[in-house]
Formats: structure tokens, C-alpha cells, sequence
């Protein structure tokens, strides 16, 4: 026991030194590599909430995590999730293209998303396999049904943390609690495979959080962010595959917060008629980080606003999760969860722009 224990722990050590290592490395070199050292036109784009040029390009060290992790995979997976990371890298090597400013649009990385699903469907033989909703978990059993909805529920989750990325250590934050979240189900499940997986992948991580919170030296990216969600929403389905006591709403819960974020949003252009993918300065983490400059900061305190509001948000971010973790096999109640979550945070979104319009009234007046 001891033995796997220590194997245990020198894994993750080596995946979140080497997540370090990378990001330090692109600080260092970001002066001679201009092309690491951020675009411009980041600063004045209509989404931004930093202020100075800042290296995009940490999604180098969540795939170098994922890639040396495949020297520490059990080996009963080994192969299968080789050609799993084989697929991702799809996607990473499209964000990265953005990151370096080749310009790569919105439409085109979510179609990557959407290859680089397929691929695993293809390549795997796997799909998602039960939701949990009356008539659809029969659908899901047809073929073409079935690899539908679980391509674009992939590819809606890696398109959903790229979205929450906005503000320092908010998508990290998200994506390491979901990491640990389903490593904690998995464990429950005693599905050891994905214990082992998961824990890895909150390792790189937290490797890249150090460099990124607070004080936001390297950023995701569209590489880290649209990986991050596309690796924890795979892990999800083959969590729900190997183990059939799991709820996929128990699954949903740990990923809770961008989900919500990218349904509010697209519901939200939606209702402006706008186009799905347009950016827009209205996302939760926006308000907030203006609420907190208006309401507490005053102006031009945005270096401490934009890090302070992910620690405003991260309650919300970690107790859904949490709960998923205790739900993780009793569907009725993590169905419910989802629900009262959903309808909170809602609410949360439509009252916090009253208040601080009410507060701004009382400190003119």
C-alpha cells in the first residue's frame, strides 16, 4: 500500500512541477518570442478585463501535463488514453494558433471541438451513456442520437470554460475543483482508473494556478481553457460508462458554473439577436469585477478587482461540485440541486445589476 501511495503522490509532483516549469519558462522567454508575450488588440477587445500585454499561451502547460501523464497512466488504459490525448490535441493545437495570433475564430475552435469529439467517438467507440431524463436515456441507446448529443455537449463544455476564462484563476479554479470533484466520485464509484486521471489532470492545474492567480502573469488561453473543458467533460462520460451506480447530473454538478455561464449567455444573444459565439462584456464574472470597482474599489483599481472577483465567486463556483460529490449516486437529489442552483443563480444574475444601480442613487445623492 505504502508503495502505491508514494507512486501516487510522485505523479502528481512531476505533473504539477512540469505545469510550472512551462509557464515560468514562457515568462522567460516572452521577450524574445513576441509572439509569447500577448496581442495588443487583447487589451482593447470588447470582452478584456486585464490591462498590460500578458502571455496567453498556459495551455502549453496543461498539455504538457496531459502528455507526460501518459507515463504515469494505468495500464489497463494506457493505449485508450493515448488515443484519447491523440484527439485533444486537435483542439490544442487550434487554440494555440489563436493564442498566437494567427486569428482563428470562435465558429472555427468550437468546430474543432466538435473533430476533435468525433474523433474520440470514432476512435473509442464511446459515447454518453445514460442522462437520466425520461424518453432520452432510450434515444441515447440509437446509434446516431447518441453520438449526437454527446458530441455537442463535448464540445458546448470546452466552448463553456473558455467563456468563464476572463478573470485571473477563474477558469483554473473551476477546472481543478471539477478535477478533484470527479476524482472524489470515482474513488466512491471505486473506478481507481479515473481517480488516478483526474488527479493528474488537477495537478497540471494547480502547477499552472500558481503562475496565474493572483496576480494573472500567464493566462489559459483558448488552448487551456477549451482543453480543460474537453478533458473534464470526456472524463465525465467514461466515469458514467465503467460506472453505472453515478448520476450524470451528480457529472453536470461539477462542472456546474460555466455550463450555466454558457446557457445564460447564449440564451442572452439570443434575446439581443445575436450570433451565438459574438462576445459581450455581460458574463457573471464582468458584472461582478464592475460591481466591485464601482461599488467598493472605485476606478482604475482594476489589477485588484480582476483577481479579487474570483475569490468573490469561488463559493459559488466550489459548492455545486461539492454537492455533486454528495449526490454522486442519488439522481433525485442531484437533479434537484441542478435546479435550485440553476434558478439561484439566475435570480443572482437579473438582481445584482438593481442593486447596484440603487447603490450608485445613494452615493450621488
Amino acid at each position: 500500500m505504502s508503495k502505491n501511495v508514494a507512486f501516487f503522490r510522485i505523479d502528481e509532483l512531476a505533473l504539477l512541477a512540469l505545469s510550472s516549469a512551462i509557464c515560468l519558462a514562457i515568462l522567460l522567454l516572452k521577450s524574445r518570442v513576441p509572439r509569447l508575450s500577448g496581442r495588443s488588440y487583447d487589451i482593447s477587445a470588447v470582452q478584456a478585463t486585464h490591462v498590460k500585454l500578458t502571455p496567453r499561451v498556459g495551455g502549453l502547460a496543461i498539455f504538457g501535463g496531459l502528455a507526460l501523464s501518459l507515463l504515469f497512466a494505468p495500464e489497463a488504459v494506457s493505449e485508450r488514453y493515448s488515443k484519447f490525448v491523440a484527439a485533444t490535441l486537435i483542439l490544442f493545437l487550434v487554440g494555440l494558433l489563436e493564442d498566437l495570433g494567427y486569428s482563428i475564430s470562435a465558429r472555427n475552435r468550437l468546430l474543432a471541438a466538435v473533430v476533435a469529439s468525433a474523433v474520440v467517438v470514432g476512435v473509442l467507440d464511446v459515447s454518453l451513456p445514460r442522462a437520466h431524463i425520461p424518453g432520452l436515456d432510450d434515444l441515447l441507446q440509437y446509434w446516431f442520437v447518441g453520438v449526437l448529443v454527446t458530441i455537442v455537449l463535448t464540445a458546448g463544455i470546452a466552448n463553456a470554460f473558455n467563456m468563464i476564462d476572463g478573470v485571473n484563476g477563474l477558469s483554473a479554479l473551476t477546472a481543478l475543483v471539477a478535477a478533484l470533484s470527479l476524482s472524489m466520485i470515482s474513488a466512491f464509484a471505486e473506478y481507481t482508473v479515473m481517480v488516478h486521471l483526474t488527479s493528474m489532470l488537477a495537478a497540471s492545474v494547480f502547477g499552472f494556478l500558481l503562475l496565474n492567480y493572483p496576480f494573472g502573469w500567464i493566462f489559459l488561453g483558448d488552448a487551456g481553457a477549451y482543453t480543460l473543458g474537453f478533458v473534464l467533460s470526456w472524463f465525465g462520460i467514461a466515469i458514467l460508462n465503467n460506472a453505472p451506480d453515478v448520476s450524470p447530473w451528480a457529472i453536470l454538478l461539477t462542472m456546474f458554473w460555466p455550463i450555466a455561464d454558457m446557457c445564460l449567455a447564449v440564451y442572452r444573444r439570443y434575446r439581443r439577436k445575436l450570433g451565438a459565439m459574438a462576445p459581450d462584456r455581460l458574463h457573471v464574472h464582468q458584472m461582478v469585477m464592475r460591481a466591485l470597482e464601482i461599488c467598493v474599489l472605485g476606478r482604475g483599481r482594476r489589477h485588484i478587482a480582476n483577481p479579487l472577483t474570483t475569490l468573490v465567486l469561488a463559493p459559488f463556483v466550489i459548492l455545486p461540485p461539492l454537492t455533486g460529490v454528495l449526490f454522486w449516486d442519488q439522481s433525485s437529489l442531484a437533479f434537484l440541486a441542478v435546479v435550485v442552483f440553476s434558478i439561484l443563480f439566475v435570480l443572482s444574475y437579473l438582481t445584482a445589476p438593481k442593486f447596484i444601480r440603487l447603490f450608485r442613487k445613494k452615493v450621488s445623492a
